[in-house]
């Protein structure tokens, strides 16, 4: 993870208390998590909207299927 270690996650979460206090961190996660989750939310909307995606997995899962049949034991 960007080479950040336990240390410096204890360093930046500590900054980070300093900064915002204690009241205003669990406002600030949520918050964050409601972002993150939105954007995945979307990405995945957008990846199902495209004409042909659906098709495009499907053939892949066959054709995996296929390759793990064929294989001689």
């Amino acid at each position: 993870m960007f080479g950040l270690g336990t240390p410096e996650l204890i360093v930046i979460l500590g900054i980070a208390f300093l900064v915002f206090g204690g009241k205003k961190l669990p406002e600030i996660g949520a918050g964050l998590g409601k972002g993150i989750s939105s954007f995945k939310k979307g990405i995945r909307d957008a990846e199902e909207s495209v004409p042909g995606v659906k098709e495009v997995k499907s053939l892949k899962e066959d054709i995996e299927k296929v390759k793990d049949a064929t294989k001689i034991v």
